[in-house]
């Protein structure tokens, strides 16, 4: 797994990615880092999923049409072809209407609302089917031994290729001591899977070059980026830390919940 730098600040206020990867540091018990942007080699890693189903891989197509149009629309409003830029917008309205995962995702928020839990349970299954990550979020957030692991991850278009099947996400995280007791954060262990079942299990010391200390009450917030080879993914592992209050304190691993990587994002706010 190769590492490149990308000189971009963190907002320690929200896990979001308003406009620019960059913000303004606003809380002295955060500390600012780099974002590092982490890339699986084609080909290589820990095992091999299923083949892609039929269903499966014509979600994936649709997605990548999706994450295409977008950023289509975004190259030429930038490149002020206003005619096409319209044009675009209104394909990819049409499209999302007509898409399937973000038409069943509408239907499911509405059968919730309306409290028709029958309807929402044959909705979860179909989406289940059609798109196995689509019911997961685009954040999680977990504790173990009072340290809070809270995660959101963003699709960013300005970095993605979708006709070369390059797909860039980037991801922040917060962790919260929220123990009585300071930690120091040791090894990291992700373990991402593609749309295609793909998996790969990354491991190494510290986060962003540190094995950072945080004291009780206080946090730290780092932001890291993945690229994919397909539309859609996930994420989880975990946290190797210590308590370094006491010689000779034992090892113990803190989870990251699983969230999801997609160019459809989940609709979710920051948090």
């Amino acid at each position: 797994m190769h590492c490149l730098n990308l000189k971009v600040v963190t907002n320690v206020n929200a896990l979001s990615f308003p406009g620019r990867l960059s913000s303004v540091v606003k809380d002295s018990n955060l500390r600012v880092n780099r974002i590092v942007a982490c890339s699986v080699p084609g080909g290589s890693g820990s095992g091999s999923g299923p083949v892609q189903d039929s269903s499966r891989g014509s979600s994936i197509s649709r997605s990548e049409t999706y994450a295409l149009l977008k950023q289509q629309l975004e190259v030429a409003a930038k490149s002020e072809d206003y005619r096409e830029a319209a044009r675009l917008r209104d394909s990819l309205k049409l499209f999302e209407e007509e898409e399937p995962v973000l038409r069943l995702r509408r239907l499911l928020k509405e059968a919730i609302a309306h409290e028709k839990f029958e309807d929402a349970a044959k909705i979860r299954d179909e989406l289940k089917e059609i798109s196995p990550y689509s019911l997961l979020k685009c954040s999680s957030d977990a504790t173990t031994l009072g340290i809070r692991v809270q995660v959101r991850s963003v699709y960013i278009e300005g970095r993605s290729q979708p006709s070369k099947g390059l797909y860039f996400f980037a991801y922040r995280i917060r962790v919260t001591n929220n123990s009585d007791r300071p930690v120091q954060l040791l090894r990291r262990h992700w373990i991402i899977t593609d749309a295609n079942g793909k998996t790969e299990s990354v491991q190494g010391v510290g986060v962003i070059g540190e094995q950072p200390v945080i004291l009780p009450k206080t946090g730290f917030e780092y932001s890291s980026a993945c690229p994919l080879s397909t539309s859609s993914g996930r994420m989880e592992g975990d946290f190797e830390m210590k308590h370094i209050d006491k010689v000779g304190a034992q090892t113990f691993n803190v989870a990251i919940a699983p969230f999801s990587l997609s160019t459809f994002g989940d609709g979710g706010d920051a948090i």
